[in-house]
C-alpha cells in the first residue's frame, strides 16, 4: 500500500521558532510547577507523619496532640487539592475526550484514599491512612518532575538549533550607511555586513568579501567552508575570519534554519505507529485496572475489612498507572528525531521513518547520489609528453568557466602542473576554443572539433573515439596530439556504505538514466546487486512497483526533483544531498549531506529507535502484569503485601527505567 506524507500539508517554516518557544516554555512551567508542588506538599506531609497513628506503631513513638485528627485533615486536604490538582485537572481532560488513563486512575486512587479517610473520622471502625495518600501524591509529583525533565531534555538538539538564530543584524543602507535592525524587519534584496565572529542573519549570496564559514549544523561537517563572491551563505552558520557583504535571498521564516526546525517540531509530534499501539495499551489498561481495583474491593471487603479493601484497591489503581507506558514512546521519538537532525537526517514522515527499519530492497539514483554529478578527469592519453598535453589544455581551459574546462585545470593543478599565459585567445561555442600558448597553437574540444577542422585520428588514438566518457581533443599545431577523458565520479563514502548496506541485510538497486556501458561499470566498482540503465523516470517508478510487488520494502534514494515519481513509488523516499531545498514534498526522509553514508546511519538509527520503542514497551507492560496481581493481594496468604506508598515507587521506578532506556539511544 503507498504511503502518506503526513507533512505535505504543512508549512515547515512558518512561525516555527516562535511556536516552538511557546511550546518549551509550556512545558518548563509544567515541570517547574511539578517542583514546586512537590516541595510544598513534601513539607507539609512532615507534620501529617509525625501525627499518624501507624508511624506511631512503626518507630515506637507518640506525638497525640488536641485536635490531632483535624490538623491532619486540613493538612491532608491541603496536600490533596493543591498536591493532587495537576492530576484531578488532567482526569477531568482525559474524561472530556473519552480517552480514560493514567491520569483518571491516579485521581481516582488519591480520591478513594482521601474520602475513606475522611469517612474513617467520622464513622467509628475505620482507620485512617492519611500518611499514605500525602506520600504518595509526594512520589507521584516527583516522578511527573523527572519525566517532564526527561522530555524537555529530549528537544535539546532542536533547542539548539533555535538558538543559533541570529537576533539582529547589521544592514548596509543605500547610501552605504550601516543600520542594526531586528532579524525580523530584513527583506529579500536587503543587503547585509557579517563581521568576523557574527551569525549570518539570512539565506543569501556573497556580493563582497572573502572568508571561512562554519556550516556545521547544516552538514554535520566541522570543516569550515570558504566563501567568496557569489557563494551562498546559511542563516545561523558563523562567519568565522573574514567581512562579507551578502545580499539577502531567503529570509525568516523562508530560510534553510527555519525549514529543518519546522521539520523536527513536524516529526516530534507526528503520529507513531508503535505510540498508537501503546496509546491502545494505555487505554485497555485502565479498563483491566478498573475491573481489577473493582474486584479486589469486592473480594477484600468479603474477608477482611473495608479499610483492607481500601488499600488494596487504591494500590491496586496506583500500580496500574500506565505511567512508563505513556513515556514509553515519545520520549524515543523525541531523542531519535534530535539525533537525527542533528546528524544531517531530517524526518518528514514519522511512519516512514519507522518503516525503515524492515527495507528489504534501496534503490539509488546514479548522478548526484551514488557519483558526484561533476565530471573529473578520469585519464590522460598522449601522443608525447601527458604533463605537456596538460599544460597545454589546462592554459586554454583556464580561460573558460565550462564545467569540463574547470574539471581539466583543476585535474592539472592537482598535479602541480600551472596553465600558461596564451594569446589570441578564441572561444567556439559548441565546439572547443583556440589559442597560442608557449609560441605554439593549441585546439581543444569535443568530436565537432576535430569535424570541423577536417583532423583525422592517428591510430594510437583511434580506440578512444567510441569511449563513453566525455572527450576533449587537444591539437598541436595541426595535429591531434592526445585525449583526456572525464567522467563522473564515484563518491568516496558510496561503495563503502553499499557494502554496509548488504551486510544488513539489503538488496541493492541503482536505477539510471546513463548508458549501459557507464551503469555497468558504476555497479561493479560498488558492488551493487542489480542495475537498470537507460531508464526514464516513468520507466524507473515500474521497477520500484515490480519489486515492491514481490512482497518487498523499498526505499528509493535520489535528488528529490528529477526522482520525484520514484521517491512517491517507494514506501520510503529519500532525498539526499538536498541543501537549501529541502521541503521536498516527495521525500519522507531528507539527508542534508550528499554522502550515501548517511542512508546507512539513517537505517541504524530506525532500527536503534524500533529497539528501544519495544523494550520499552515490554518493561512497561511487563512490569504490569507482575505487580497488579501482587498490588491486588493475591500473595497476601504468603505475607507478601503491598501498599499504596509503596505501590506508587514501583510505579515510579519503572517510569525512571523507561526514561533512563531511552536517554541511552544517545548512547547507541
Amino acid at each position: 500500500m503507498q504511503h502518506t506524507h503526513t507533512g505535505s500539508e504543512k508549512g515547515h517554516g512558518h512561525g516555527t521558532d516562535r511556536n516552538h518557544g511557546h511550546s518549551t516554555m509550556g512545558h518548563l512551567h509544567h515541570m517547574e510547577d511539578m517542583k514546586r508542588r512537590f516541595i510544598v506538599s513534601t513539607i507539609v506531609t512532615i507534620p501529617i507523619l509525625l501525627l499518624s497513628p501507624m508511624i506511631w506503631q512503626w518507630f515506637g513513638f507518640r506525638l497525640d496532640i488536641p485536635y490531632r485528627e483535624a490538623v491532619i485533615f486540613v493538612l491532608s486536604t491541603f496536600i490533596f487539592f493543591y498536591g493532587g490538582k495537576p492530576f484531578l485537572t488532567m482526569m477531568v481532560d482525559e474524561i472530556r475526550s473519552k480517552k480514560p488513563g493514567m491520569m483518571t486512575l491516579i485521581s481516582m486512587a488519591i480520591s478513594v484514599a482521601y474520602f475513606y479517610s475522611a469517612m474513617t473520622l467520622v464513622i467509628p471502625g475505620g482507620k485512617e491512612f492519611f500518611w499514605e495518600l500525602a506520600t504518595l501524591i509526594d512520589i507521584m509529583l516527583i516522578g511527573h518532575y523527572i519525566e517532564a525533565k526527561s522530555v524537555l531534555g529530549a528537544a535539546d538538539a532542536l533547542e539548539d538549533l533555535v538558538k543559533m538564530m541570529p537576533k539582529t543584524a547589521t544592514r548596509v543602507k543605500k547610501d552605504g550607511a550601516l543600520e542594526e535592525v531586528e532579524v525580523g524587519r530584513l527583506e529579500k534584496g536587503d543587503t547585509i555586513l557579517v563581521r568576523p565572529g557574527e551569525k549570518i542573519a539570512a539565506d543569501g549570496r556573497v556580493v563582497e568579501g572573502e572568508s571561512m564559514t562554519d556550516e556545521a549544523f547544516l552538514t554535520g561537517e566541522s570543516k569550515p567552508v570558504y566563501k567568496k563572491k557569489g557563494s551562498g551563505v546559511y542563516m545561523g552558520s558563523t562567519n568565522l575570519d573574514g567581512a562579507l557583504r551578502v545580499e539577502i535571498t531567503k529570509s525568516g521564516e523562508e530560510s534553510y534554519l527555519s525549514q529543518v526546525i519546522g521539520l523536527v517540531k513536524e516529526a516530534q509530534e507526528s503520529r507513531s505507529v508503535t505510540q498508537d499501539l501503546a496509546n491502545r495499551a494505555a487505554a485497555w489498561l485502565f479498563y483491566a485496572a478498573a475491573a481489577t481495583g473493582a474486584v479486589t474491593f469486592a473480594v477484600w471487603a468479603a474477608i477482611a475489612s473495608p479499610m483492607d479493601a481500601v488499600l488494596r484497591t487504591v494500590t491496586v489503581l496506583i500500580i496500574a498507572c500506565p505511567h512508563a507506558l505513556g513515556l514509553a514512546v515519545p520520549l524515543v521519538v523525541a531523542i531519535s528525531t534530535s539525533m537525527a537532525a542533528k546528524n544531517g537526517i531530517l524526518i518528514r514522515n514519522r511512519q516512514a521513518f519507522e518503516t525503515l527499519k524492515g527495507i528489504d530492497a534501496i534503490c539509488f539514483d546514479k548522478t548526484g547520489t551514488i557519483t558526484e554529478g561533476k565530471l573529473a578527469v578520469d585519464k590522460v592519453v598522449a601522443l608525447a609528453d601527458e604533463n605537456d598535453l596538460l599544460r597545454h589544455a589546462a592554459s586554454i581551459e583556464e580561460n573558460s568557466e565550462h564545467i569540463i574546462a574547470r574539471a581539466i585545470v583543476k585535474y592539472a593543478k592537482k598535479l602541480g602542473i600551472e596553465p600558461e599565459r596564451t594569446e589570441n585567445f578564441t572561444a567556439f561555442a559548441g565546439i572547443g576554443a583556440k589559442a597560442d600558448v608557449g609560441g605554439e597553437k593549441v585546439m581543444v574540444g569535443g568530436p565537432q572539433l576535430l569535424a570541423k577542422e577536417s583532423l583525422t585520428l592517428p591510430e594510437a588514438l583511434r580506440s578512444y573515439e567510441a569511449s563513453e566518457s566525455t572527450k576533449v581533443w587537444v591539437v598541436v599545431d595541426g595535429s591531434v596530439a592526445g585525449v583526456i577523458l572525464l567522467t563522473d565520479t564515484i563518491r568516496e563514502t558510496s561503495v563503502r556504505a553499499i557494502s554496509a548496506l548488504r551486510s544488513l541485510g539489503i538488496e541493492t538497486w541503482m536505477l539510471t538514466g546513463d548508458n549501459e556501458a557507464v551503469a555497468k561499470d558504476v555497479a561493479e566498482q560498488c558492488g551493487i546487486d542489480h542495475y537498470r540503465a537507460g531508464l526514464l523516470p516513468d520507466e524507473k517508478l515500474h521497477i520500484i512497483k515490480a519489486i515492491r510487488e514481490e512482497g518487498k520494502v523499498v526505499a528509493m534514494v535520489g535528488d528529490g526533483i528529477n526522482d520525484a515519481p520514484s521517491l512517491l513509488t517507494a514506501d520510503i523516499g529519500i532525498a539526499i544531498g538536498a541543501g537549501t531545498d529541502i521541503a521536498i514534498e516527495s521525500a519522507d526522509i531528507i539527508l542534508t549531506k550528499s554522502d550515501l553514508f548517511s542512508v546507512v546511519h539513517a537505517i541504524r538509527l530506525s532500527r536503534a529507535t524500533y529497539r528501544k520503542m519495544v523494550q520499552n514497551l515490554w518493561w512497561a507492560s511487563g512490569y504490569n502484569i507482575v505487580a497488579i496481581p501482587l498490588a491486588a493481594g493475591v500473595m497476601a496468604p504468603w505475607g507478601v503485601v503491598i501498599d499504596p506508598a509503596v505501590g506508587a515507587v514501583l510505579m515510579s521506578v519503572s517510569t525512571v527505567v523507561v526514561a533512563i532506556n531511552a536517554q541511552l539511544l544517545k548512547k547507541g
